[in-house]
């Protein structure tokens, strides 16, 4: 990928370690920065079913996961109803811009990313493993946008923002892609092996103090908990509930797999806290009003729970 894509290297290792541990990504950036780029290519890289669902106002729930049509057969003249499959039924759906689209069809992703299925007409249907939903977010404009409710963010594994390139990097980018010369990518792995690595990332184990200091960590960001720091207490609503508990343990053990080790530490714990944990806490007026933004409160309770 990175024959495509130019610096971000943190950001590609968190995909990666998302895509590994079976999770999903929302990926927050200003424009220009290549996020649709990036799942493209990752697409791309991968021997899977790939669909690009554009969130639009007028996008509606049946324009992702499908639609019921009513067939007449030419020869017998009976009628019979079909289901049409919506662009859900892939391996890596890019949901680009999905702040732009009423909440009833950004709900429409709900079921299918938690329970890999979806429900049309009252019938279930099946979508095929591995399934991996990349949504991408503009935090820049507000006009006509609706914020995702608490709910559906935390069905997204991580939250990863991306950041202007440095200026070596922002040279490059700008020498090696007015040319004629287009990069491309060749398939490096199928559904199949990336299925068996996501069963192997379950099968890792993990240390007592592992475990111990996911959980530390996740009940700390609770205001209301007794060990949650001076920076939570004054700075925060809500916190993390359990299955932030659950993607600091995959996660942890998806970059112990990507490093080459068979068992995870507290510092993967650490190194992924940050897009683990940045959209599950819900700050307080107060922090808006004094400009404190999600990624300091983290970092203050990385610096106040230790390992």
């Amino acid at each position: 990928m990175e024959r495509v894509i130019i610096g971000q290297k943190q950001v590609l290792r968190e995909v990666f370690i998302c895509l590994l541990a079976g999770g999903h990504c929302l990926l927050r950036g200003v424009p220009g920065l290549a996020k649709t780029l990036l799942i493209k290519t990752l697409a791309d890289a991968v021997d899977l079913k790939f669909s690009r669902i554009q969130f639009t106002p007028d996008l509606m729930p049946s324009d992702i996961l499908g639609t019921e049509v009513i067939e007449e057969d030419v020869t017998t003249g009976k009628r019979q109803i079909r289901f049409i499959r919506g662009p859900v039924f892939a391996n890596i759906i890019l949901a680009d811009e999905i702040n732009r689209t009423p909440p009833k069809t950004q709900a429409a992703l709900l079921e299918a990313m938690q329970e890999y299925q979806v429900t049309v007409g009252g019938v279930r249907y099946a979508l095929d493993r591995p399934l991996f939903v990349l949504a991408t977010q503009n935090p820049i404009e507000q006009e006509g946008t609706h914020p995702l409710p608490e709910a559906q963010l935390d069905r997204f594994m991580f939250n990863v923002t991306i950041a202007y390139p440095t200026a070596d990097e922002e040279r490059r980018i700008l020498a090696e892609t007015t040319t004629a010369h287009t990069a491309s990518v060749s398939r490096v792995a199928t559904g199949a092996q990336l299925e068996a690595a996501r069963l192997l990332v379950r099968e890792l184990p993990a240390a007592d103090n592992v475990v111990s200091y996911a959980l530390r960590l996740a009940r700390a960001t609770r205001p209301t908990d007794d060990t949650a720091p001076p920076i939570v207490r004054q700075w925060c609503r809500w916190g993390a509930g359990p299955r932030a508990g659950q993607a600091l343990l995959l996660g942890a053990k998806a970059a112990a797999l990507i490093d080459g080790r068979s068992v995870p530490s507290p510092e993967d714990i650490r190194a992924i806290a940050l897009p683990v944990l940045r959209h599950r806490m819900l700050l307080n007026f107060q922090a808006e009003a004094d400009g404190i933004d999600p990624d300091q409160v983290v970092n203050g309770l990385l610096e106040a729970i230790k390992a």
